[in-house]
């Protein structure tokens, strides 16, 4: 799922993303981490990959086709 970065804390690497459909969704420094980026925009677009359990495992940049 896509959404956009409303929040990041770049000193605990943690924030909260607003999906497309309007739910917030916040995410751990371990998903940022997991990620390999170094730092996320206000306004920028990402991609979520979550778990089956619903746990989000990374944040990540979409990518286009």
């Amino acid at each position: 799922m896509q959404g956009t970065v409303a929040t990041f804390d770049p000193a605990t690497r943690s924030g909260t993303l607003l999906l497309d459909d309007g739910t917030r969704l916040d995410f751990p420094a371990a998903a940022f981490d997991a990620s390999g980026l170094r730092l996320l925009r206000l306004g920028q677009r990402v991609r979520v990959e979550q778990s089956p359990d619903g746990r989000i495992d990374r944040v990540t940049l979409p990518t286009f086709q």
